[in-house]
């Protein structure tokens, strides 16, 4: 298991930039920039001064602001990018180098909602600082372009990142709301329809049962008769709520698949999918859903992929669910997705691999055995069970 993908260091991760960012350790990469504050370490005429006491302690003044400008917006986004700006304005007069902090400063800009408000900010910060050390600071031509152009390209840069990771953030809203409406349309199509085919014939059941009753002692003839049609009635309705939730078993796995294709290709990566088997049993086809679902995050957020395939057919008695990407591949670590799916398809007896060579992708897949299928209408039950089956 590869270091960095200990769910403990992920944790830690997550609490000191929002993990709906979805910057992986990119954020931890940048601050390899600050090495450029200990240049001076190369320079004589500036090492022969008290640099590195003040260096280290800016820097470590620098961290906490760091981390706290991915969770601000606006005024608090703001005076943490002035708070930048006034460390490296101490600083430079023992290091040139300082203009680091300035160019930090440039990256978060674009955090702001406003771009104008954005490249305001900016445009002050990098021009004031320019203005102080060419006053203050021997040499410091050279300092300022270099502020100005990885400011510029840090600027740009962070703005597209930015722009992208919103773009992201608004597709997994929209996607959790189409979710949650389609749940809230496929209720009230349930209760709509049980109500309109089960109304009159629970009515007509109730009427006939009580005429039997009242039949019993004296026409015992009749009252078996109206038995006999309380059985039929019955019989009918439950052929009724099979047809009514028949849809629920078809659009589970279906809808997953749509909203699948719907996030992967909004990222760039192309999508297919075949479901060549029967709409398996209601409670299958949900865990199968599940899996999919988690499986399609996965590729989203992890795999680096250009393609994804799922498929669905029999393979004798079982049923094989397949999804396979031709992302990084690589060590699998074991979170609380992973463990998810096992304890769900653990329930049906159903089988998880995940086959991942680095450089090559990801196929994981699914063998539910004909005795997991049988779950969905297990024996011995009475008959109106098997009826719904």
């Amino acid at each position: 298991m590869s270091l960095l993908a200990n769910p403990r260091l992920i944790a830690w991760r997550d609490r000191l930039v929002p993990a709906e960012l979805d910057m992986g350790w990119a954020s931890f990469i940048s601050l390899g920039y600050l090495a450029f504050l200990y240049l001076p370490f190369l320079l004589p005429r500036i090492a022969a001064r008290d640099w590195l006491g003040p260096t280290i302690v800016i820097m470590l003044a620098f961290l906490p602001l760091y981390f706290r400008a991915y969770w601000a917006q606006g005024r608090e986004l703001v005076l943490l990018t002035v708070a930048m700006w006034a460390l490296a304005l101490l600083l430079a007069p023992l290091n040139p180098f300082s203009n680091s902090l300035v160019i930090f400063a440039c990256a978060f800009a674009p955090h702001l909602r406003s771009l104008r408000n954005a490249l305001l900010l900016a445009l002050l910060l990098t021009t004031s600082f320019s203005i102080y050390i060419l006053v203050t600071v021997r040499g410091a031509p050279l300092t300022v372009g270099i502020t100005y152009l990885v400011g510029a390209a840090c600027f740009v840069g962070s703005y597209f990142m930015r722009q992208s990771q919103r773009r992201q953030v608004a597709l997994r809203l929209s996607h959790e709301e189409v979710r949650r409406l389609a749940a809230l349309a496929e209720r009230e199509r349930i209760g709509r329809d049980l109500h309109d085919l089960l109304g009159h014939t629970l009515s007509l059941i109730a009427l006939k049962s009580e005429l039997a009753n009242r039949l019993w002692e004296r026409d015992a003839h009749a009252a078996r008769q109206e038995v006999q049609d309380v059985e039929r009635i019955a019989r009918d309705a439950l052929a009724q709520v099979r047809r009514a939730v028949t849809g629920i078993r078809a659009a589970g796995i279906a809808a997953e698949m749509a909203s699948a294709k719907l996030l992967l290709e909004s990222a760039g990566v192309a999508f297919q999918y075949d479901l060549g088997a029967a709409p398996p049993p209601a409670e299958v086809e949900t865990c199968l859903a599940l899996v999919v679902r988690e499986a399609v995050t996965n590729i989203h957020r992890h795999a680096y992929a250009t393609r994804a395939t799922v498929k669905l057919c029999s393979d004798g008695e079982d049923l094989l669910l397949e999804v396979q990407d031709n992302g990084r591949g690589g060590d699998i670590v074991p979170g609380n997705g992973l463990t998810g799916m096992r304890e769900r398809l653990a329930a049906l007896g159903a089988q998880l691999r995940v086959d991942a060579v680095r450089g090559r992708g990801t196929l994981l897949s699914v063998r539910v055995p004909r005795a997991g299928l049988a779950l969905a209408a297990p024996a011995g039950v009475p008959t109106i069970a098997a009826e719904l089956a």
